[in-house]
């Protein structure tokens, strides 16, 4: 059972590692690091403020708002997982972002319900893979200028989630593939969009997205871990 003083250890050592990889990258800015906690339960929400944690990011719709009303003070909540639309009024009034937008009927959605400006993520499926969601990188630019026009729904940046390896090293290209897309259109869309985002690398490879840019890293396991 995992208890605040292993998470102290482990987001401790996930600092270290870190801060190591800003320097071996040049980089002078450490990204945010943002929990998962739907691994845990309203109540055990308390281990992460006792670490000091204040990013959270919730998967599914239902039980973030327990979650928000508990603990809405402590951190600020992103929403990381699918969305569905009809899942849209479930989310919006908890959140501050949203990383998984991947399809018109939902920026329309988000646009309808929004009360003001939400910000979001255009989730790209980078690999290719087609078990996981988000648009190919070809279609990105495209898909933006489609939603330049809706006023409250405004893109901050974009997401990735990479294929799953035994090395590190393998996930680099898809990171750095991310990287270079959102160099390119935050150029092209400069005075419309801020895409100063990118929302990559999970517990089994933070450290090589925080080499190639991340500005935000998704940790669930190795941050609450028993072992």
């Amino acid at each position: 059972m995992i208890d605040l003083e292993r998470i102290r250890t482990n987001l401790s050592e996930v600092q270290e590692r870190i801060d190591q990889a800003c320097v071996r990258s040049g980089r002078g800015d450490a990204p945010r690091l943002l929990v998962a906690s739907k691994y845990l339960t309203s109540d055990e929400m308390s281990l992460l403020r006792g670490a000091g944690i204040r990013l959270v990011g919730e998967n599914r719709a239902d039980g973030l708002e327990e979650k928000w009303r508990e603990w809405n003070d402590a951190f600020e909540f992103h929403f990381i997982g699918h969305l569905q639309s009809r899942k849209v009024r479930q989310v919006l009034p908890y959140v501050t972002m949203i990383h998984s937008v991947e399809s018109m009927s939902l920026v329309e959605e988000l646009e309808k319900r929004a009360e003001s400006q939400v910000r979001v993520l255009l989730e790209v499926n980078v690999s290719g893979e087609e078990t996981k969601y988000g648009i190919l990188p070809a279609a990105a630019e495209a898909f933006l200028e489609r939603t330049a026009d809706y006023g409250k729904v405004r893109f901050a940046g974009f997401m990735t989630m990479a294929p799953l390896v035994a090395d590190p090293e393998s996930a680099r290209p898809y990171f750095r593939g991310l990287r270079e897309l959102r160099d390119r259109l935050a150029t092209a869309f400069t005075g419309r969009y801020d895409l100063t985002e990118l929302s990559m690398g999970m517990s089994n490879d933070y450290e090589v997205a925080v080499e190639e840019g991340a500005t935000i890293v998704r940790l669930g396991s190795v941050l609450l871990s028993s072992t």
